[in-house]
């Protein structure tokens, strides 16, 4: 009788679910927001909500992702270069119109990594003061807008090029610069 009350205790606590992995404030920063974006062009470009039709769909802008949201696209295989591929577990969820947090909280069982990127902190032109920059962040800058500064040897150099750049890149902060 005791054995059968312990099996019994046993296949309750095998049936009773455990607590869910749900996601904080803050994790997956770069999941939610990539897969948010891509959720709303599937559904603006009226693209099949099937897994074949998305699959292609999140390559093709996997192609054009930088920074944080092409390491995204790596670890879960929409890379050319990405050595695993775990892109069903985006285009089959995503086909059944499953939550962007849900996607992402099953991609953090299956890799942590993916949870742990988040964007690097934007700075604000119109208020920043160049010169107490780090000529990394300066070249951070140059990068974002797809430039860079050959022939630049000194911090000055990279000021003085993102100051002539700044009205085609942020017009916003080089009018506020100039009112100054």
């Amino acid at each position: 009788m005791l054995c059968l009350s312990g099996l019994s205790v046993a296949l309750a606590l095998v049936l009773v679910p455990g607590p869910t992995e749900a996601l904080k404030e803050g994790d997956c920063e770069v999941c939610l927001t990539f897969l948010g974006k891509f959720y709303q062009s599937l559904e603006e470009n009226q693209v099949k909500f099937n897994s074949d039709d998305i699959e292609k769909a999140l390559v093709k802008t996997c192609k054009d992702a930088k920074g944080k949201e092409n390491r995204f696209c790596y670890y879960i295989g929409a890379t050319s270069d990405a050595a695993t591929k775990m892109i069903n577990e985006v285009s089959k969820p995503l086909s059944y119109h499953f939550p962007v947090e849900k996607i992402c909280e099953k991609l953090k069982k299956k890799d942590s990594q993916i949870c742990e990127l988040k964007y690097d902190k934007q700075l604000d032109l119109t208020t920043v003061d160049l010169k107490k920059l780090k000529v990394k962040d300066l070249k951070k800058i140059l990068e974002e807008w797809g430039e860079s500064c050959k022939g630049c040897a000194e911090k000055s150099d990279f000021i003085r090029k993102i100051t002539e750049l700044m009205p085609k890149y942020a017009p916003a902060a080089a009018r506020a610069r100039t009112d100054l």
